[in-house]
């Protein structure tokens, strides 16, 4: 594998290129690196001596991908919650075993879907922090984060306690004070749900991120747990921001989007997780009508993958299947798609880069952070022709693609490998952290919160059927 060393000037040859400054795609393309910034963009272009070089003829080279939502504590226990529905994970993690988790549980998990971001060429991620039970726990997040070679917001929450109370305490303006210090790599908002309750309880954690100058990132329209009346009060108090990251946003009505779209908000959708758990169905075809701005989030991987490639082809199918239901229950036929590839790749990379407040991501431009995916595999034959590069990123990459990555001018992956990244030491973080979990929760309540119990459903009578077929065969034999 090539050496990087820092501050080496660093140059992708001959690749397809997405500026994503609209549709353009730039073929046969190169794209200079130096410091921590693209230098230029062109054909043929003339580098420093010395300047490394990665041949990225027949690939993609895109800006790095964003998640505006990510619960990262969670993924030390990947996949532990496939069948659950929604109220299952409220029960385990609200109520019962969320509180489990020390300081060092909250580290491995946070570590590992670090990694695991960058490996799937996701560059930026919103750290969507609500298991910040103690000051212990967020720093244990926050140092996590910083041990990984990618870009973070730390969105700090609590699920354990009201909003009013843990923002208002005075460990957590300690914790803001000590560890929020303007570090270009480590952004901060504040995550919490507003319940629609009228007395309207969480104003005073608006009134802290606004005495911070910091944004609040919120699950809005979320089904059974938070609705328009959340909407109606922030609006209401004064505290709907451009800066509001509404997350979901699934179950609102025309009125919450138009009150969104009024006041500059953007929506992270998370489509896996809207399609599985019942939050509603994946927005963007309704808010797209409001031109409100669209990001891309993967939620947790305690139920789902960890990649924006899943979000963006599963968020442009539900898409459409929304678009051709609505038709033909009047009786019409879509002929054109509204939604296109192009559109999605905006919304994982532009989108969240707008969603975060940082226009110096999302895009390959000269002056820009050098947040660089390439997407290239020779011993693939799924990366050849390359036809229609907005679609083939939606319909044809996946994370075993991810050829290289950059962040902030540094090479994090190479060749399809991770570079100076201990994935030995991420493991065994992971292994004592289920250790323990499964110990405090005893063999049989572990097992039963990782398999759910079947529903029994009854099958319905077919009109149709005129023979018991299975009486028959056995009358036959």
């Amino acid at each position: 594998m090539t050496e990087f060393e820092a501050g080496r000037p660093l140059v992708l040859r001959n690749g397809t290129v997405l500026p994503m400054d609209g549709r353009r795609v730039l073929t046969e393309t190169d794209v200079l690196v130096t410091g921590d910034k693209i230098a230029a963009i062109g054909p043929r272009l003339e580098v420093p001596e010395g300047t490394a070089e990665i041949d990225a003829s027949g690939g993609i080279v895109m800006p790095g991908m964003i998640d505006t939502h990510r619960h990262m504590w969670q993924t030390a226990m990947r996949g532990y919650g496939a069948d659950w529905t929604l109220t299952q994970y409220f029960v385990w993690y609200y109520l019962e075993y969320g509180k489990l988790f020390r300081p060092e549980d909250v580290h491995a998990g946070n570590t590992l879907a670090a990694i695991e971001a960058l490996d799937a060429g996701v560059t930026t991620v919103v750290d969507w922090s609500h298991g910040l039970r103690t000051p212990d726990h967020a720093d244990a997040a926050v140092d996590a984060l910083q041990a990984v070679p990618g870009r973070y917001v730390l969105a700090y929450g609590n699920i354990q306690a009201p909003p009013a109370e843990w923002t208002t305490a005075p460990e957590f303006r300690d914790f803001v004070r000590r560890r929020i210090t303007g570090d270009d790599m480590l952004g901060f908002q504040i995550a919490f749900d507003v319940t629609g309750d009228p007395s309207f309880p969480e104003k005073p954690a608006f009134e802290v991120a606004r005495d911070l100058g910091v944004n609040v990132t919120t699950h809005a329209g979320v089904w059974g747990a938070t609705s328009d009346e959340g909407i109606r009060l922030m609006y209401e108090h004064g505290f709907m921001t451009p800066g509001t990251v509404y997350v979901h946003a699934a179950s609102l009505s025309a009125d919450s989007y138009n009150r969104i779209a009024a006041t500059g908000g953007s929506i992270s959708v998370s489509t896996e997780s809207e399609q599985s758990a019942g939050q509603g169905y994946p927005p963007t075809w309704a808010i797209r009508l409001h031109g409100i701005p669209v990001s891309l989030s993967m939620d947790t991987s305690v139920w789902w993958s960890g990649d924006l490639f899943s979000a963006m082809r599963t968020t442009l199918g539900a898409d459409r299947a929304r678009e051709h239901l609505e038709a033909q229950a009047k009786g019409e036929t879509v002929t054109h798609a509204a939604l296109r590839a192009d559109q999605v790749v905006h919304w994982a990379t532009r989108g969240g880069a707008d969603a975060i407040g940082r226009d110096d991501l999302g895009v390959i431009e000269p002056g820009k952070k050098a947040d660089i995916v390439l997407i290239k595999n020779d011993h693939s034959p799924v990366s050849f022709p390359l036809l229609n590069p907005f679609g083939h990123v939606v319909f044809q990459a996946q994370r075993g693609d991810v050829h290289t990555v950059l962040v902030n001018g540094r090479v994090v992956k190479h060749e399809h490998r991770l570079v100076g990244i201990d994935l030995a030491a991420a493991r065994a973080q992971v292994d004592r952290t289920v250790e323990y979990l499964r110990g405090e929760l005893g063999e049989e309540a572990w097992e039963k919160g990782m398999n759910p119990d079947i529903p029994t459903t009854k099958v319905l009578d077919n009109p149709y059927t005129y023979t018991d077929y299975r009486s028959d065969a056995t009358h036959r034999r």
